[in-house]
C-alpha cells in the first residue's frame, strides 16, 4: 500500500534538513549533553554511562527530527540546545577543571 501523498513532503530542501538534523544535529546534542554532565559530575561515571545512553538519546532525537513539520526549525532548535549545553559545559570546566 503506497503512502498517502498528503503526508509526503515534496521539497528536497526539507528532506535534506530533516535528514541532516536527525543525523548530525541529534548527535551534536547527545554528545554535548553528556559532556555537560561530565563537566559537573563524576566524569568517569558519566563517560561509562554515555556509551549506552548517548546512543539512546541520539535515536530519540532522530525520531523527533522527523516528527517536526519544518526541518530548518528542527535544526534551529538543535543548534540552540547545543549552544546552551556548550555554555553549561564551558562553565562546568571553568569551575571544575579536570586534572
Amino acid at each position: 500500500m503506497p503512502a498517502n501523498k498528503k503526508y509526503l513532503n515534496p521539497s528536497p530542501s526539507q528532506r535534506f534538513a530533516k535528514i541532516t538534523a536527525a543525523i548530525f544535529g541529534g548527535l551534536l546534542v547527545a554528545v554535548l549533553f553528556h559532556m555537560a554532565l561530565a563537566s559537573w559530575f563524576n566524569h568517569v561515571a558519566v563517560i561509562i554511562t554515555s556509551t549506552f545512553s548517548a546512543f539512546i538519546l541520539w535515536a530519540i532525537l532522530m525520531v523527533v527530527a522527523f516528527l517536526g513539520k519544518n526541518g530548518w526549525k528542527v535544526w534551529g532548535i538543535y543548534l540552540l540546545v547545543s549552544l546552551s549545553l556548550f555554555v553549561i559545559f564551558y562553565f562546568g570546566n571553568q569551575n571544575n577543571p579536570l586534572v
